[in-house]
């Protein structure tokens, strides 16, 4: 149904990662081909367009399921068809900046991960600091950047998935001077016990004003409802985010009050250390809540999940071999890197190439 409508960024996707690939390929594998070493580091350019690229197209596709775009539905097929126009749906904007953002913080959160962990590790050359200090510093810029986009998302909810927003929050009754519900217990009558109500607070993130009103779920028919206990997963997503803007923050004061413990204090470095998985837990917990919460719907507003669901006899046999095939690829793929690091330290390679450690603050 939808890949006659927004089958364009899928394929796109596929050029956008080949491009990624290629010039990765050729930065790997030309490190000492070229006098100028600006040059070859220009060559991770390309890196960056290509799978920012891919990640966009690939998140456009999804934000056509949010959002239908493009299309006319007529007894239930699609006509008049603009695949730019699907492209650029309502929920294209805040969903692929989103995706973008955090997984660049990931990024940063994993990179500054391996420099704490070289640094206890007594390895204290000048390298892992600057590494450090680096990753650190992108990360606290991507966390403001992602709070900002959070607060479009939310209004974007309120516009176009209210559903999706009333359930996230336990949003019952449609009001005004709504609060935000953290934490908590839904019972069976729907009474949130133990929660934490912010007043105002969910007005204020749907419509940026106190005194907004925000759709509750009485509002919406019983068979378009998500399921309740996403609650309990966004919960978890900004628990993981608070605790990766506290470490973050306590970096960037540490930084700038006593440099020198930045790189030295064990329970900060173990922090970042720590920050790398639950910054990849974010993630899934993100992708989780996104895709439960515009349940029941596969194509907002067009079509279920239930009407969209494959009649393929294989597909218990396809996911246990793409099961096993990525076990095997990832395995081996640890084991490489870890046997390639641990034969190939940086500090030895610099001063293999007459690279002064310099001053590392």
């Amino acid at each position: 149904v939808a890949g006659q409508s927004i089958a364009l960024p899928l394929f796109m996707e596929t050029f956008a990662f080949f491009f990624e690939a290629i010039f990765l390929g050729i930065y790997l594998y030309t490190w000492d081909r070229f006098k100028n070493k600006m040059v070859h580091f220009w060559l991770l350019v390309p890196v960056v367009i290509g799978s920012s690229a891919s990640a966009f197209f690939i998140t456009v596709v999804n934000a056509f399921m949010n959002a239908p775009a493009g299309v006319t539905v007529v007894d239930g097929a699609i006509t008049d068809i603009s695949p730019f126009g699907a492209m650029l749906s309502p929920a294209m904007p805040t969903k692929v900046s989103h995706v973008l953002i955090t997984a660049y913080t990931t990024c940063a959160f994993a990179l500054a991960a391996i420099a704490a962990f070289s640094l206890l590790k007594g390895r204290n050359h000048v390298y892992h600091k600057k590494a450090l200090k680096m990753t650190m510093v992108s990360a606290f810029v991507f966390l403001i950047g992602s709070a900002v986009i959070g607060d479009l998302s939310g209004k974007y909810l309120a516009n176009y998935q209210p559903e999706k927003l009333a359930a996230m929050e336990w949003h019952f009754e449609t009001s005004s001077q709504a609060p935000l519900v953290l934490g908590g217990i839904l019972d069976a009558n729907n009474n949130i016990k133990y929660g934490l109500k912010i007043p105002y607070a969910l007005s204020i993130l749907a419509h940026g004003l106190p005194n907004a009103e925000v759709t509750g779920l009485n509002d919406i028919p019983d068979d378009e409802e998500p399921p309740l206990w996403i609650h309990y997963l966004f919960d978890i997503k900004m628990g993981f985010v608070a605790l990766m803007v506290l470490i973050s923050v306590v970096f960037m004061l540490v930084l700038w009050r006593k440099r020198h413990l930045a790189y030295t204090n064990k329970w900060l470095l173990r922090a970042i250390v720590l920050a790398a998985p639950v910054s990849m837990l974010t993630i899934v917990h993100g992708w989780i809540f996104a895709e439960v919460g515009r349940q029941p719907w596969i194509l907002h507003g067009i079509m279920k999940t239930s009407e969209g669901a494959t009649t393929s006899d294989h597909v218990d046999t396809m996911l246990i071999v793409f099961t096993a095939l990525y076990a095997v690829l990832g395995f081996t793929s640890v084991r490489v890197l870890i046997k390639m690091f641990k034969s190939n330290h940086v500090e030895d390679e610099m001063k293999a190439r007459g690279i002064e450690e310099g001053d590392g603050q």
